[in-house]
């Protein structure tokens, strides 16, 4: 209390100073009003300061004083209000709720202001009472210097210590009153939170965007320099073939990297999906199965009328596809990609060198991720042993060496929202 009541006496003060231009104006009306000239700087009167706060609380709500007022009870208070986020436009409860900050910070300001006026010099002059050779007045009575103006000096005392328990209770009642009128409303904090968790959420998507391009890539790099390892010697051609895949996908996972990291550095929360540019469709499906490296066949129909969104989705729903395939599949690799009924079907097929798990699930966390891509879109993802006829138009079952089979991944991507 001691090591504040200094800085809180000062805001109290400013507060005092912040009413005296109203005081003046306030004067200066009744004075007219009155047919009375000059006299602007009238003794502090009960009337006029009561009539001047209605006016305090209009400027509250019009005038920017938020800003000024949360710095000075964070620090002259040492009120610990939290700071209010900037909003275009002002709402009502915020005004509201900073008009009566202000008029209670200069109405409680402006009493101690003039108390703080009055007290301190009087108590001066009681002190030096008994040290004047002459008597004098004092409030309409006469003080005698020496041992009779003791009760004067006494008086002035009790009214310093009366004025400083004043000064620390208001102080105490305004730090108090400080992070409920100026910390952030209800509906600035409600936004405040959506904010959060919109760039939370796309942060989480940028991890899954950077899982799926840098794993995609890691994993071509790795088979293609291992597959140029061993055939340098005797087959250049196609050393030198898994060297422009490797160079292929290191450039696609680094510009990837690039705008995923240039996203993040920005000071505004990242774009929406809709809104943001950058990331591959599936358009790009021809420089993805190329950058591959692997036999791929394709039935690509016409993709033109998938919407950005769901394109972007599909995309690396194929990409983490073709790297499950790539890393635990033989070739050759199917590829399939169809709008009908309103869906987008995509399936990616590949030859197994053993016994697919028969939990369905391989890879890592590429099927989850796959899995929530497709959720967000209200899709069906379905990835296994491949049932029924296989895609060559075998029987489904082992047709190469023994233990052989076919994994498929397939998912429906339904182009609009269900209402």
């Amino acid at each position: 209390m001691r090591k504040n009541l200094p800085r809180r006496w000062a805001c109290l003060i400013l507060g005092g100073a912040l009413l005296m231009p109203y005081m003046m104006a306030g004067a200066l009306v009744a004075g007219l009003a009155g047919g009375e000239s000059g006299a602007f700087l009238l003794p502090l009167q009960v009337g006029l300061y009561a009539a001047v706060l209605p006016a305090v609380a209009v400027t509250g709500l019009f005038l920017p004083v938020r800003g000024l007022e949360v710095s000075a009870a964070q620090g002259l208070l040492g009120a610990r209000v939290e700071t209010p986020p900037r909003e275009a436009r002002r709402s009502w409860q915020e005004r509201r709720r900073t008009a009566t900050w202000f008029t209670l910070h200069l109405a409680v300001g402006g009493v101690v202001s003039g108390f703080t006026l009055a007290i301190v010099p009087f108590t001066v002059y009681t002190l030096a009472l008994p040290f004047l050779g002459d008597s004098v007045m004092v409030l309409g009575a006469e003080a005698r210097p020496g041992w009779p103006a003791l009760p004067w000096t006494l008086a002035g005392i009790v009214l310093l210590g009366a004025l400083v328990l004043m000064a620390a209770g208001a102080g105490a009642l305004l730090t108090r009153l400080a992070p409920v009128l100026l910390g952030p409303t209800p509906g600035e904090r409600l936004a405040a939170a959506e904010r959060r968790a919109r760039v939370l959420a796309e942060r989480n998507r940028l991890a899954r965007e950077l899982h799926d391009s840098v794993g995609h890539a890691l994993s071509v790099v790795t088979l293609q320099a291992a597959a140029a390892g061993r055939v340098l010697d005797r087959d250049p051609e196609t050393a030198r073939t898994a060297l422009d895949a490797i160079e292929q996908s290191a450039r696609a996972a680094l510009e990837d990297l690039d705008h995923a990291l240039g996203v993040l550095r920005a000071g505004d929360p990242p774009a929406g999906p809709a809104e943001r540019g950058g990331w591959a469709t599936l358009d790009d499906l021809d420089a993805l199965v190329a950058a591959s490296g692997a036999p791929v066949e394709r039935e690509v129909g016409d993709v033109s009328a998938v919407p950005g969104p769901v394109s972007r989705e599909a995309y690396r729903i194929v990409q983490e596809a073709l790297t499950n395939a790539i890393k635990h599949g033989r070739a050759p690799v199917r590829l399939a990609v169809a709008v009908r009924d309103g869906e987008l079907r995509l399936e990616v097929t590949n030859r197994t060198a053993a016994p697919a798990p028969r939990n369905g699930t391989r890879g890592g966390r590429g099927l989850k991720g796959m899995r929530e891509r497709v959720r967000l879109l209200d899709g069906d993802l379905d990835a296994g042993p491949a049932t029924g006829p296989s895609p060559d138009g075998g029987s489904g079952k082992a047709s190469g060496p023994q233990g052989e089979g076919w994994w498929r991944v397939s998912a429906r991507l339904p182009l609009r929202s269900a209402p």
